[in-house]
C-alpha cells in the first residue's frame, strides 16, 4: 500500500469514535478457514476500508481486529468461503462517526 494513502487513512480513522464491546464483538472469524491455501486470493485483505485483516505469513494465519470496524459489511459479503459471521453490534456499542 502506498504510504501516502495508508497516511491519509489514519488520519482519517483518527476521527472517528468507537464503541467497544470486548465481551461480544460483533465480528466472528472463523480462521481455520482462512488458512494457507484455503482461501483463493484473501480478498479480506485488500477490502476492507478500516485495514483490519492483515495475514502473518510467519504463522500462516488471519489477524482480525474487530475494534476498529467501520461496519459497512463488506468483508461478510467479499468472503468467499462464508468465514465472516458478520452483526451489527449491540446498542450503544460500534461506530460513531464523525467524532474529531
Amino acid at each position: 500500500m502506498d504510504v501516502s494513502r495508508k497516511k491519509n487513512k489514519e488520519e482519517k480513522l483518527a476521527t472517528v469514535n468507537f464503541r467497544i464491546n470486548r465481551q461480544e464483538p460483533h465480528i466472528v472469524v472463523r480462521k481455520e478457514l482462512c488458512e494457507s491455501g484455503k482461501c483463493p486470493g484473501k480478498p479480506c485483505l485488500e477490502a476492507c476500508p478500516a485495514g483490519n485483516y492483515s495475514w502473518d505469513d510467519a504463522a500462516g494465519t488471519l489477524i482480525f481486529n474487530h475494534e476498529g470496524c467501520l461496519e459497512c459489511g463488506t468483508c461478510r459479503f467479499i468472503c468467499p468461503l462464508e468465514a465472516i459471521e458478520w452483526n451489527y453490534p449491540r446498542g450503544g456499542f460500534g461506530v460513531i462517526y464523525l467524532w474529531g
